[in-house]
């Protein structure tokens, strides 16, 4: 039997420049014993925030030492390396649309793509387990978020009114908006149109005219995606100047054919350009288990505020681990479906090949029924519409367990993260394997750091087209100096490089395929490194951590590049009690499984999860 052949060889450029020249991805090997090297982050790049990034923005916008250290940043973060100087024969792959194809899964139903929206959440529900109809008079022994179903069957007893929630939910954000707190989980609230929502919810109530369960739940959306009456930031103060909302996004008309109250835009990382959630415009979102701590980003508002108990869901957009990485820092699930699944009509275009609209919730029930309400047939607008996969629910009231599910584990990939992370995860595992009787496959997959760096040149090379426009226009003092860095090394990608990312994107597509075949879903941690400190110096000019940025987006990226769903949920916390997520990876249009993954595991974990240090409860009687 031949050895198997290292997925690349290495090469001398005409300059002297180290290149990868990838072998064929057909002779690449992921099994357990590949010779392949798992290559770490190289990231090369000092911290920088206050007075110093102003200093190193002045350098690179300058036309003598601009182009020099632009150059020097992509090489000795290997993008010239393994993208830029590359040798890959697979043929570009521009758009991660995925054929249907209808895997036999477990414990499913089909549901009809056409239901109305409230018709599809009560098919949702009817998927799930019986639970008491009893709501706990205060949080009472483990820590649990209310639920979707804890306010409608509230409002329903009538003990509580959506209008009683709306008023506590006005005074926890003022309150969480304000001194000593200062939480920034909001760029744009608007009470008045709060109200009149909670009152119309309210008088449907009353008449026991309720729309769906759905309906008086307070749902927050991310300042990405359209929700009149407010404007569409994207984290800046100048995007909704030159891009007006006129309607709601796709998916945030279902919410509201549903009946839910949509309390206003959160905050996020300006541009999504960034993984912390800092933004100096609108204030760096605090984490609720630690208010010193980030929430991280780019969709940190929506992590934080479900975190914190004022919203049991909250809509983000994922074009990175954009949903995920801060879901996990903030101790929620988050869920990303596959690309194409959620109708993205509505949501800025800063990256359409690799964002889609995320779903953050306190618990995966509740993410499962938004996702129930904003999936189905997508706008004739969208260039996938004439698409039509199938539509599958998971059956989590089936009296039988999923069997003989096959988890995917790649463990040098796995353990590259902190020794807490590592423990809580691995332990996790262990209770899987043990309780459901679940199997790892021991897996290599191939070039992971090669895959990650593709997808920064896609995402930049992206959002830098998209916003070229208006950026010639614009004065460069009205975006935040991190964001500046950020743009101008995304105006960097030639089209040579975007083209071989693409390359890179089929390579790995097909990788990932072959390792499907062998297992259900790809397990990991969601994030590297928990939350980190907020500096002071960060909070007018932003921060540049590219080393922690690494870090946190390290186990992200395949979902978006590959356009895979993926889901997090909350398993642990380290020595600080900031919380953990562990990731599962599925085959293109496997929600149904992931959900079913996801609630065995937060059943095994839910006994200890934890209250944050922050945290509302709209629900309490008292």
């Amino acid at each position: 039997m031949k050895p198997p052949k290292r997925a690349y060889s290495r090469k001398m450029g005409l300059f002297g420049e180290e290149k990868v020249v990838y072998k064929p991805v057909e002779e690449v090997d992921v099994g357990p014993k590949s010779d392949h090297v798992y290559v770490r982050a190289n990231v090369k790049a000092p911290r920088m925030a206050g007075l110093v990034v102003k200093i190193f923005v002045w350098f690179l916008e300058s036309r003598i030492f601009g182009t020099l250290l632009l150059f020097i940043l992509k090489r000795n973060n290997l993008i010239h390396k393994f993208i830029t100087n590359a040798e890959l024969e697979e043929p570009p792959l521009y758009v991660p649309l995925h054929p249907f194809e209808d895997v036999k899964e477990q414990e499913v139903k089909c549901i009809d793509s056409d239901l109305s929206p409230p018709e599809k959440v009560q098919q949702a529900i009817n998927c799930l387990p019986n639970s008491s109809g009893k709501i706990l008079n205060g949080l009472k022994s483990s820590f649990h978020h209310w639920t979707i179903l804890d306010y409608s069957r509230a409002y329903i007893s009538g003990e509580i009114t959506p209008w009683m929630v709306a008023e506590r939910f006005i005074a926890a954000v003022h309150e969480s908006s304000n001194p000593p707190l200062q939480m920034s989980f909001f760029i744009n609230y608007n009470v008045d149109d709060i109200l009149k929502q909670a009152t119309e919810s309210t008088l449907r109530y009353k008449r026991g005219q309720q729309i769906s369960v759905l309906d008086g739940v307070p749902i927050a959306i991310k300042d990405e995606i359209d929700c009149a009456p407010y404007p569409t930031t994207g984290g800046t103060k100048w995007l909704h100047k030159v891009r007006s909302c006129t309607d709601d996004a796709c998916c945030v008309k279902r919410l509201r054919l549903c009946g839910a109250i949509l309390v206003g835009k959160t905050n996020m990382h300006e541009l999504g350009a960034g993984t912390s959630g800092i933004n100096p415009h609108y204030g760096a979102t605090r984490n609720p288990y630690d208010i010193n701590k980030i929430s991280g980003g780019s969709s940190s508002g929506s992590a934080a505020v479900v975190a914190a108990g004022l919203c049991p869901v909250a809509l983000g957009v994922d074009g990175g681990g954009s949903v995920r990485m801060p879901a996990a820092l903030c101790g929620v699930v988050g869920l990303k479906p596959t690309f194409g699944r959620i109708p993205h009509s509505g949501v800025l275009p800063l990256n359409w090949t690799v964002g889609m609209v995320g779903i953050l919730a306190g618990r995966i029930e509740d993410a499962f029924i938004v996702y129930a309400a904003m999936s189905g047939r997508l706008p004739s607008d969208q260039p996938n519409c004439s698409m039509h996969p199938k539509l599958h629910f998971p059956l989590l009231n089936s009296s039988k367990p999923i069997s003989d599910v096959k988890l995917a584990k790649y463990a040098e990939w796995f353990n590259d993260c902190s020794d807490d992370i590592r423990v809580s995860c691995s332990q996790s595992l262990d209770k899987l394997k043990e309780h459901y009787g679940w199997k790892i496959v021991e897996v290599t997959i191939p070039e992971i750091e090669a895959m990650r760096l593709a997808h920064y040149s896609t995402i930049g090379s992206e959002c830098s087209t998209s916003l070229s426009s208006h950026l010639e226009k614009l004065n460069p003092a009205e975006l935040g100096w991190d964001a500046r860095v950020a743009l101008s090394v995304y105006g960097s990608f030639s089209s040579k490089e975007y083209i071989k990312a693409q390359k890179m994107r089929n390579r790995q597509m097909q990788i990932h395929m072959t390792i499907f075949a062998q297992a259900d879903v790809i397990v990991s941690p969601t994030i590297g490194v928990t939350a980190y400190p907020i500096k002071d110096d960060a909070l007018e000019t932003g921060e540049l951590d590219y080393v922690n940025g690494a870090a946190l987006v390290r186990f992200s990226i395949a979902g978006n590049f590959l356009g895979l769903p993926a889901v997090t949920v909350p398993v642990g916390y380290d020595k600080l009690g900031l919380p953990i997520g562990l990731q599962f990876i599925g085959r293109p249009w496997s929600e149904p499984t992931l959900i079913h993954i996801a609630s065995a595991m937060q059943a095994l974990c839910k006994s200890n999860y934890r209250k944050p240090e922050v945290f509302y409860n709209l629900l309490n009687r008292d």
